[in-house]
């Protein structure tokens, strides 16, 4: 079981994700009926493996509306839509957060890759919302979320990605 989940968490988190996380993960957003929505990976799953993805998208809502949007042409368009300098310190950013997990003395394989596992460009849009809903800069993220007609989730009456504000 992933280290701060509860049973209840780790139940929806495995049925959303449509099988038990590799991983300790944890729940750093929730919808407005409290299950998850957007879970954090640590640098590394259980096995040892790296894992380049920190954030995870896995709203039962927001992930088909994304699918959608990659499936039509979304991703070409977002890596046209943002500026490239722009998304190059997004990745920067986003791997150095990252990093900064890995443990002092790691001996061996270490994730690669800004957002999604990529150093450049565009590969996953669910990744890249994610990280923005869980507060990264991401000029990709908001762009995804402009489309979807999303606010950042904060303090006040729309605090969940969710509600279209």
């Amino acid at each position: 079981m992933g280290a701060g989940l509860s049973a209840g968490d780790l139940a929806q988190v495995t049925e959303l994700l449509g099988r038990a996380p590799e991983a300790a993960v944890t729940v750093v957003l929730r919808r407005p009926d409290g299950e998850p929505s957007v879970i954090a990976n640590p640098p590394f799953l259980r096995d040892g493996t790296p894992m380049p993805t920190r954030f995870w998208l896995v709203d039962r809502e927001l992930r088909p509306a994304v699918a959608r949007l990659e499936s039509g042409g979304g991703v070409r368009a977002a890596e046209q839509a943002v500026d490239g300098a722009a998304l190059a310190d997004a990745h920067r950013r986003y791997a150095a957060e990252r990093d900064a997990l890995v443990p002092i003395g790691h001996a061996g394989p270490r994730p690669t890759g800004g957002v999604g596992g990529t150093r450049s460009g565009v590969k996953c849009l669910h990744a890249h919302l994610a990280w923005w809903l869980a507060g990264g800069e991401d000029p990709v993220g908001d762009w995804v979320a402009g489309r979807l007609g999303l606010a950042r989730p904060g303090p006040g009456p729309c605090t969940h990605p969710a509600q279209r504000c």
